[in-house]
């Protein structure tokens, strides 16, 4: 529906609100019984007096003329006659000026209405040419504004998934300052049961923290057919790719411009802005608000709430709470440990030395000599890497042993920073200590150069001859 449909349809429906409350104001008169002596006393005492109008917020007073007009209309017409009719406005713009402005819109729908009006200004001059907002009006009238082509929009049906485990969606929200510092919330939900399989806040949103929030879901929740989510860098980056060719999961992002299909984690996003969100803060000036100091104790909160309320209550699209629709598919197998710190670690390609050695982001760690001048998968956890896997041809060769270790972690995955304690002053003021010193220095000098003058100082009368 356009602007200029729901604007027609405003006018019709407050049409028949007017008609409504004619029809019931004009209501004591129209007893058959009455004699027209008795209807005109009714009807002069309908028009002496005010009434609330259609709007209910108003009170508004009608002349006798128009009540006995009213009762002829409604004794002969019904409740039609009392509908008033449409205001018929002469157009203040010509008609050529109104079609050469269509005709600038759709030979060109990327003009704006500032745009056509200045063609039109420089064609006919500033007189003849309406302003931005009456083009605007002109525009959504023909829905040029969302046809520009004649074309309909896509229309797309709803969707989801067939079973449990099928589609997993995960998107990402900046979350509240805590500490001093920002954190974001990384969200992952099924598609079939709603059933959020993670939702944890982390303080950076790089793929490092977002492959521990895939790999605790994982762990307790199975192996995703599909990932999807958009194209952020998190999502984007080879270390993803990696795990789900590992696990066999299809990584799947959305088109550009195109989000169609996140609805669901979108939805859910907003739920916890609304329930959770609002209820706490890292600001001690909100006193109406949960005030959280740190991280763990905000994921304690949410962990909460998502096993209380949202997997709790029955979700609105599918009739059951997401915790029941989980549990009806029934359990679901979990990759061994093995398998998941495989599928979770990093790998390089690199070319094995002359002196069985192989560089890794500033790292040397020796091999077995078999690989010599041979193009090696190096595999390594991101936050240790103290130690790394050696693969060949797809097989395992052995391990790398460390020769020089210049970094522990991988700078795409850099550590946590701890919050710094809490300062406690020790109240020492060393400058005045100092002074106080230096006072009591100064005191004693005082009084030593006092007894001194007392010492040298002849009595009144001696000395004299």
């Amino acid at each position: 529906m356009t602007a200029a449909d729901r604007e027609a349809a405003a006018r019709r429906q407050r049409a028949q609100e007017i008609a409504l409350w004619r029809w019931t104001l004009v209501e004591p008169a129209m007893d058959p019984a009455l004699t027209s002596r008795q209807r005109g006393a009714i009807v002069r005492d309908l028009a002496s007096r005010e009434h609330a109008g259609p709007d209910s917020k108003t009170m508004v007073s009608v002349s006798r003329r128009t009540l006995d007009r009213w009762v002829v209309a409604r004794r002969e017409g019904g409740f039609e006659a009392l509908v008033p009719d449409p205001r018929q406005c002469p157009p203040r713009t010509a008609a050529e000026v109104v079609d050469l402005a269509v005709g600038l819109k759709m030979e060109n729908p990327a003009r704006t209405a500032a745009q056509v009006r200045r063609i039109l200004i420089a064609r006919l001059g500033p007189a003849q040419v309406p302003g931005e907002r009456a083009l605007q009006r002109w525009f959504a009238a023909r829905e040029l504004s969302t046809r520009p082509d004649g074309r309909p929009p896509e229309a797309f049906g709803r969707f989801e998934a067939g079973a449990v485990n099928e589609i997993w969606t995960a998107d990402l929200m900046n979350g509240p300052v805590i500490g001093g510092r920002d954190c974001h919330l990384s969200v992952i939900i099924d598609d079939r049961s709603r059933f959020l399989v993670a939702a944890r806040f982390v303080r950076r949103p790089d793929a490092f923290r977002f492959a521990g929030v895939l790999r605790s879901a994982v762990a307790a929740c199975g192996v995703p057919s599909v990932l999807y989510c958009d194209n952020g860098s998190c999502y984007a980056d080879k270390s993803l790719q990696r795990t789900c060719a590992v696990l066999g999961t299809r990584l799947t992002h959305s088109e550009p411009g195109r989000p169609m299909g996140r609805g669901k984690v979108e939805r859910v996003i907003e739920t916890i802005q609304q329930q959770f969100m609002v209820e706490v803060t890292g600001d001690e000036n909100l006193p109406g608000r949960r005030r959280v100091t740190s991280l763990e104790e905000l994921n304690g909160l949410l962990e909460a709430w998502v096993r209380t309320v949202y997997h709790g209550r029955v979700h609105s699209e599918t009739g059951q709470a997401p915790r029941d629709r989980w549990d009806a598919a029934g359990p679901r197998p979990v990759p061994p440990p093995g398998r998941l710190r495989y599928a979770f670690a990093w790998s390089e390609l690199r070319k094995v030395r002359k002196t069985a050695t192989v560089d890794l982001e500033g790292n040397v760690y020796s091999v077995d000599p078999f690989l010599t001048g041979r193009q090696v998968e190096c595999v390594f956890d991101p936050a240790d890497m103290s130690e790394i896997g050696v693969y060949w041809n797809g097989r395992r060769a052995g391990k790398g042993i460390p020769q020089v270790i210049g970094r522990h972690a991988h700078p795409k995955a850099p550590p946590d920073e701890d919050d710094p304690p809490a300062l406690k002053l020790t109240g020492i003021d060393y400058l005045g200590l100092v002074a106080g010193a230096d006072a009591s220095a100064v005191t004693g000098r005082l009084r030593l150069s006092a007894l001194d003058d007392g010492q040298d100082r002849e009595p009144d009368g001696e000395g004299e001859t």
